[in-house]
């Protein structure tokens, strides 16, 4: 093809109605694939956790469709002799693997994640070293609102300011290929309620049947409990998994120390709810204890005896 004076190599008008065709072919899916993403978000507007999910998937299927169409359509544009097309795609694939290891195993991973419910979008995961939930999930990585550390790991990185799990404001981007090399603990997939603990210490003179009465009903009052929860859910758990059957009732176990007694109280919440429920619990159990006369154990220390002390008064040898 000559323009401008220049003979343009490979370029002849066989490839250039490809091209225009191929172009316009692509401008055509991108639009109607983004105007049914759009019309499903409109219909799914205001729905619950179930219609969320519909939502969810529903788009994940327009855009794995509007994929395999996009490349079914341009290599019927562009190579209509099968030898040729097995030739090209065998290049085509041997130079992707080579040099787009990451993003093919990335892709890889989502299809993993799709076929074996890995998690969802809003569930709460920790991967890659991320913790938080789910915001969307992309063909090459995951976006998650991030969430704060325990106290106990505080001094992990990636630095975090909020000493627990709430929201640091932090949106993260995790790459699907994660999945391959690092677990994914999925808090909400299967088993949307989580175990937590509280330890309380008192001295050993201290009413400890007083003490863990007060701490079985601050549990009963603002945790879960096996009435919170669907029976089928906890035998579809048990049955699924061939656990023992699992006890859901909060229950306070002791545990002797060389300073006091630590009254741990084990109860069951759900995921989102955590710390509000352990910020309920602890303001009505300090509150009963006060109320009952009865004081939390600190590592201070008596003074049993000391030296006799002799004062004399000196004199002036002037």
């Amino acid at each position: 093809m000559r323009f401008l004076g220049i003979d343009w190599v490979g370029v002849n008008p066989e490839n250039g109605q490809k091209l225009l065709l191929s172009l316009a072919f692509v401008m055509i899916v991108v639009v109607v694939s983004r105007v049914l993403r759009w019309l499903v978000g409109v219909i799914l507007r205001n729905t619950d956790t179930a219609g969320l999910q519909t939502k969810f998937w529903t788009r994940q299927g327009i855009s794995l469709l509007s994929a395999v169409i996009l490349i079914l359509g341009l290599l019927s544009i562009w190579f209509s002799d099968p030898t040729r097309l097995a030739t090209a795609l065998g290049l085509v694939t041997a130079g992707l693997a080579f040099a787009l290891q990451q993003p093919v195993t990335a892709i890889a991973g989502y299809f993993v994640v799709l076929r074996g419910s890995t998690f969802n979008v809003g569930d709460r995961i920790s991967m890659g070293g991320v913790r938080g939930d789910v915001l969307r999930l992309g063909f090459i990585q995951t976006t998650i609102m991030e969430m704060g550390q325990p106290p106990s790991v505080q001094g992990a990185d990636p630095a975090m300011w909020v000493k627990s799990r709430q929201f640091t404001g932090r949106i993260v981007t995790v790459s699907n290929s994660k999945i391959f090399s690092e677990p994914v603990f999925n808090y909400t997939r299967d088993f949307p309620f989580m175990w937590e603990e509280m330890a309380i210490p008192i001295t050993y003179e201290a009413d400890r049947a007083k003490v863990e009465a007060i701490l079985l009903d601050a549990a009963r009052a603002f945790a879960g409990s096996e009435r919170d929860i669907a029976a089928d859910a906890k035998a579809d758990m048990e049955t699924r998994f061939g656990v023992d059957p699992i006890d859901l009732d909060p229950k306070v176990f002791f545990r002797i120390t060389d300073n006091w007694l630590e009254l741990t109280v084990r109860f069951i919440v759900t995921t989102h709810r955590i710390r509000a429920i352990k910020d309920a619990m602890s303001r009505q159990i300090i509150a009963a204890l006060d109320e009952a006369n009865i004081g939390i154990a600190s590592a201070t220390y008596d003074i049993v005896g000391l030296p006799p002390v002799e004062l004399r008064r000196g004199t002036n040898p002037g």
